[in-house]
């Protein structure tokens, strides 16, 4: 996907999203990593801090540096069958990039179910999102701009859930999405599956999520979540990342609503 186009994309989400509404601030909501079709709900907010902890060296023997990433999330839109969220993130561990920490996001989402009783066969569509996030403040420095479409269905046999599951696509600034070989390497596939583990504690959440490519974005995520009370969860997760090259790392997130 071309630069120019990312860039208009990314022009054309954020005019419609803020066009009746003042800068809101927050973090995309996401699975483990990757963004997921949900937002938080209007005049909620949300409030995120994520260690990325390397656990071993990357193929060069260096060892990367811990990532930190603290934001918050508001709702935008008063609406049942169209949710919307937007925000930033301050994120610090990226060398000479920490001098733009900045990162923003948004997100157009229509939930799943919402349609049901409006049209034949509504309650089986599934929920559907595009968004944007890191959206940096330096141009072709931390501008990664990945803009993404995704679709989630929750799916039952006979009363028994098997889970909720997800699919999209993305891309994004092909000068800064690379792989190993420093091609470009900037759009690739979202899938991800994830259940609340009710027969053990409703509490508990699992996950499993892929995004593509072997950029630094491109990684298969395992993670599961508690929540500890309705307003505070923790996720631990792992990732493999596609690029071997790059050292795995474990996350811890806390998050909170309020």
């Amino acid at each position: 996907m071309k630069c120019l186009k990312i860039s208009f994309a990314a022009l054309a989400v954020f005019s419609s999203i803020f066009y009746f509404y003042d800068l809101a601030y927050a973090t995309a909501t996401t699975h483990i990593w990757a963004p997921s079709t949900d937002t938080q709900g209007y005049g909620t907010g949300h409030i995120t801090a994520d260690v990325y902890i390397p656990v071993e060296r990357s193929s060069d023997g260096s060892r990367p540096d811990t990532i930190t990433n603290t934001g918050l999330t508001f709702g935008l839109l008063p609406f049942k069958k169209l949710n919307a969220e937007a925000g930033f993130d301050y994120k610090t561990g990226y060398g000479s990039l920490d001098s733009y920490p900045i990162y923003f996001n948004a997100k157009l989402a229509v939930p799943e179910g919402v349609f049901k009783g409006d049209f034949p066969y509504a309650e089986h569509l599934p929920a559907v999102a595009a968004g944007i996030y890191d959206v940096g403040t330096k141009i072709d420095k931390t501008d990664d701009n990945i803009i993404y479409i995704e679709a989630a269905k929750t799916v039952s046999v006979k009363g028994f859930s098997l889970g909720r599951f997800s699919a999209g696509y993305f891309g994004g600034n092909d000068k800064l999405l690379l792989n190993q070989d420093s091609a470009k390497d900037a759009d690739g596939l979202l899938l991800a599956w994830e259940r609340t583990m009710t027969e053990m504690s409703d509490k508990l959440w699992v996950c499993v999520e892929y995004q593509g490519t072997k950029s630094a974005y491109g990684a298969l995520n395992l993670g599961f979540s508690w929540q500890f009370t309705p307003s505070t969860s923790v996720i631990f997760g792992y990732q493999f990342y596609n690029n071997r090259d790059l050292a795995d790392t474990a996350t811890l997130q806390v998050d909170i609503n309020f």
